[in-house]
């Protein structure tokens, strides 16, 4: 006698129905999970098999992933201009403008022609080879594998099992879990191609998707390697790791409930303003198994599933990339040839001197910097031509990677979702974070070194 399996109204009557969609939840949530999580070691490089692939097209086809990345700022800045959006808002109108500028610098920057400003290593050749290639390549193709990691039950199963935890900590879904992990596991891109997905789907509202946005997706644990060897701390890489993620999502976990996170409307994409039905109930495994398998029974073919991803990643692509290029540009710009950053630095200095830490000014100034770029910060401590000690040290490199937002990187292709957060709460955000940052992380690195 079969056995009828129900969750929120839906049910599955027949046994081998049953027994395939508790099949295809298990395989492909298995494959998703091995895509984006598995420390796979190929040669000397241990990272996660999405990076692996997209490293393999950059060091084997440089000069095709350059040229593939050109296209594409180029067809992402006519893009507005062809749809007719480009003028429905200010913000409209600047990102769209920024994105022309891209499309310009970025051509200018492979074919080695222009300013040297523009053509020194550290600026334009940074922007093209170490954010906007990888960037470039990562949102497409892992929007692709996307579909197996968010498509067949693991976002459900994980957000009936999570809610409690998710919603007490930081006013999210359960199924937030897996996309918080993803984003701070594998890189803020790959966080924020599974963020607007979910908030397409509505099954985040607007506060939640940009509680997520911006408190979770950090760079890359490959990126954070670079700051441990630029900083010389690589012999605490462990303790950094671990450091670095406790500090992100305490910091996340205050600013939920703080302006301008907490005015956002809990509304969602689709109009509606119920809160997601996983919130109901408590730590349930056969609560959570049963809305794994019924949402793997009702998802479309997998090939649908990856068609459907892999546009959606590249429509991404498209409003990201250009932007990615100019505004990276004026930020790295203003760092190097304004006293912008310096005058930003004084709001911290007398963060770094209640602590008693030497050098309290480029502390400073290297907190203010990681606004333009997180990597700034490492790279103005390790060109300061003195070593101001462990303490220091530490404390900037975790700080890089929790203040998350940057506008050479995140907060371009935050812009370029459908989350609806402005500039100015970003940069409101961003602040918020460096100073809990800074206040987190001091008083842990004393008690460490």
């Amino acid at each position: 006698m079969s056995q009828n399996h129900t969750f929120e109204g839906r049910t599955i009557e027949n046994k081998l129905t049953y027994s395939f969609s508790a099949m295809r939840f298990i395989l492909f949530s298995l494959f998703g999970l091995f895509m984006f999580f598995y420390p796979l070691k190929i040669g000397s490089v241990s990272s996660i098999p999405v990076d692996h692939i997209i490293t393999f097209i950059r060091n084997y086809f440089p000069t095709a992933a350059k040229v593939y990345t050109i296209a594409v700022m180029i067809v992402g800045a006519a893009l507005p201009f062809i749809r007719k959006t480009w003028n429905r808002s200010k913000s409209d109108i600047f990102f769209s403008l920024a994105k022309v500028m891209g499309a310009f610098i970025g051509p200018m920057i492979f074919f080695n022609v222009g300013p040297s400003f523009l053509l020194e290593k550290s600026v334009g050749p940074f922007l093209l080879s170490s954010l906007a290639v990888p960037v470039s390549l990562v949102i497409p193709i892992g929007s692709v594998f996307l579909a197996f990691l968010t498509g067949y039950g693991l976002l459900e199963f994980t957000g009936v099992f999570m809610a409690p935890v998710m919603r007490a900590l930081f006013k999210t879904p359960g199924r937030s879990a897996i996309d918080a992990i993803a984003s701070f596991v594998g890189s803020y891109s790959v966080g924020l191609i599974i963020t607007n997905n979910i908030y397409r789907r509505s099954l985040y509202s607007a506060r939640e998707a940009a509680i997520i946005a911006t408190g979770f997706s950090t760079v890359s644990a490959t990126f954070m390697l670079v700051v441990a060897k630029t900083l010389k701390i690589m012999d605490y890489w462990m303790l950094f790791f671990v450091v670095s993620m406790i500090v992100t999502f305490v910091v996340t976990a205050i600013t939920a409930r703080l302006w301008p996170l907490s005015a956002i409307p809990d509304s969602y994409y689709d109009g509606s303003s119920k809160r997601a039905k996983e919130e109901r109930g408590g730590f349930s495994f056969k609560r959570a198994w049963q809305a794994g398998v019924m949402t793997a029974m009702e998802a479309p073919s997998i090939g649908q599933t990856i068609k459907d991803n892999f546009k959606e990643g590249l429509n991404m692509a498209f409003a990201v990339i250009p932007s990615i290029i100019s505004i990276g540009f004026l930020g790295l710009m203003t760092a190097k040839y304004t006293p912008i950053f310096d005058i930003v630095g004084y709001i911290y200095y007398p963060l770094f001197k209640l602590f008693n830490i030497p050098e309290a000014m480029l502390a400073a100034k290297a907190c203010a910097v990681s606004l333009a770029e997180m990597f700034l910060p490492a790279i103005l401590v390790a060109n300061a031509g003195i070593d101001p000690g462990l303490v220091f040290r530490f404390t900037i490199a975790v700080i890089s990677i929790s203040e998350v937002l940057f506008f050479s990187g995140i907060i371009p292709c935050i812009l370029g979702t459908d989350i609806p957060i402005k500039i100015k709460d970003i940069i409101v955000i961003w602040f918020e974070r460096v100073v809990l940052s800074i206040l987190i992380t001091i008083p842990i690195a004393m008690l460490l070194f």
